[in-house]
């Protein structure tokens, strides 16, 4: 059962010492350290963190925003280290995982973010619905009229026209051609 510990600083300007005397303050007899945009997904030592970790184990972080850059990732990142058997302890926020009480923020988090997304799809079904009763429908507009696509079928079949001729002269790609003659058939 050791204490792992991660630390990150976003730019080359930040230090990431501070961070680090917390982690051995903490107990932390390993500390992986990262210097790299919270935002990127690349982000190698927090990559060689996770494998090195083992049932057992507590990651230590400083801040949820040193591991985790969003409540999504966050509740995900406690999910794969809780199958994995590992806790989680952030010093500032003073969340252990190891506490009932830990765990308690965890699923309050999770919760939120359930709802949040709920809230967002409702809010898109609403919406949508909105719209298609006052006679709009969704994505984009036709490229080519109904008129268009039936001179666009003429010229096709007339054969005098290659797809990419057609194309040019209605300014738009030889994809919209092939649809435009799919659905005049």
């Amino acid at each position: 059962m050791a204490l792992v510990g991660y630390a990150r600083v976003s730019t080359r300007d930040q230090h990431e010492e501070s961070q680090e005397d917390l982690l051995r303050e903490a107990g932390c007899e390993r500390i992986f350290v990262d210097k790299a945009s919270g935002k990127l997904a690349r982000r190698p030592d927090w990559d060689r963190c996770l494998e090195y970790l083992r049932p057992g184990d507590t990651l230590v972080i400083t801040r949820l925003s040193r591991a985790a850059r969003s409540v999504r990732n966050l509740t995900e990142l406690a999910e794969q280290l809780k199958e994995r058997s590992i806790e989680l302890l952030v010093l500032k926020q003073q969340i252990d995982t190891r506490t009932p009480a830990g765990r308690l923020t965890f699923h309050i988090l999770g919760a939120v973010d359930e709802f949040q997304a709920d809230l967002i799809a409702e809010n898109t079904r609403e919406g949508l619905a909105a719209a298609r009763a006052r006679g709009r429908k969704g994505g984009r507009r036709p490229v080519l009229s109904e008129m268009q696509k039936t001179e666009a079928r003429r010229m096709y079949d007339s054969k005098q026209y290659t797809i990419g001729k057609i194309a040019e002269a209605f300014r738009c790609s030889p994809a919209t051609i092939y649809r435009a003659l799919e659905e005049t058939k």
